[in-house]
């Protein structure tokens, strides 16, 4: 039983779906990489291969019926690292104040000091608003288009200032969608729980 178990859970782990966002993650370090060194062009052609397997990956862990909580966890936080390695390799050749990553990684702190509140007071993490999503996407999308002005000088007059307007907007997005966190986890700790109640009403379809 023990083995049919571990053979179990061994198969919902190594799913196609998973296997292509461990990929996504191990190019994490390559793009970050490329970046400090000035590869830009390279390193978009990461971001754009990275990219097709998070679609890839959703694709087919619907298609299968494959879709994991390990999944659900690898695809948000491959695209947070992408975001981070982008903004950090920037900042680090100068081409970005690091003020605007001190800003993205504080907010992930936040949450996760949220996290530690939340499971103090026996919950689980809350479900993923979507005003956080729409953040994720604006910040995975206005910083490659930042990127595309080095890898590209010709575009730079109007890729600067755009993928400038959207990134700051996304690090906006995802103050607020912090926020709304802060707000949710204030209300929820204040629910009188039940002894016998081991299930968070944090938890919900969707992730």
């Amino acid at each position: 039983m023990a083995g049919e178990s571990t053979g179990a859970v061994g198969s919902r782990v190594w799913t196609i779906p998973n296997v292509l966002s461990m990929l996504r993650l191990a190019l994490v370090p390559v793009f970050l990489v490329l970046i400090v060194v000035g590869g830009y062009v390279a390193a978009l052609i990461v971001l754009v291969v990275a990219s097709l397997t998070d679609l890839l990956d959703g694709y087919l862990a619907r298609r299968l019926g494959q879709v994991t909580r390990l999944g659900q966890l690898l695809d948000p936080a491959a695209d947070r690292l992408y975001i981070f390695a982008a903004l950090v390799g920037l900042a680090a050749n100068g081409l970005v104040p690091w003020w605007i990553v001190v800003v993205i990684v504080a907010r992930d702190v936040f949450l996760l000091v949220l996290g530690v509140v939340l499971a103090n007071h026996g919950y689980g993490p809350l479900p993923v608003h979507q005003l956080g999503k729409v953040a994720t996407f604006a910040l995975f999308f206005g910083v490659p288009v930042i990127m595309l002005g080095l890898a590209f000088p010709s575009t730079q007059p109007v890729s600067e200032p755009v993928g400038w307007a959207i990134t700051l907007w996304g690090a906006f997005l995802y103050w607020w969608a912090g926020v709304i966190y802060a707000i949710e986890t204030a209300r929820v700790i204040r629910i009188p729980r039940v002894a016998d109640d081991s299930r968070s009403d944090t938890l919900g379809e969707g992730g």
